[in-house]
């Protein structure tokens, strides 16, 4: 019972490793091309403005104190 157990055992990991071979399979062809077309052209990013004038400081005087929650 032991051998016949051990050998339907084998025989699965030997089916489950031949599924999963990448060698001597028929289907080795690649679906995207590897050539880019002839009449592809790049453009240059749009640059964006600079700022008109840098943010002016606040003027507020000071920094903000915590209120007491009173």
């Amino acid at each position: 019972m032991k051998k016949l157990i051990i050998a339907s055992v084998s025989a699965l990991a030997l089916l489950s490793l031949a599924a999963c071979n990448n060698k001597g399979g028929a289907d080795n062809t690649t679906t995207q091309s590897t050539t880019p077309p002839a009449s592809t052209t790049t453009t240059p990013p749009a640059k964006t403005p600079a700022p008109a004038t840098p943010a002016a400081p606040s003027t507020g005087g000071g920094t903000a104190k915590p209120s007491t929650g009173g």
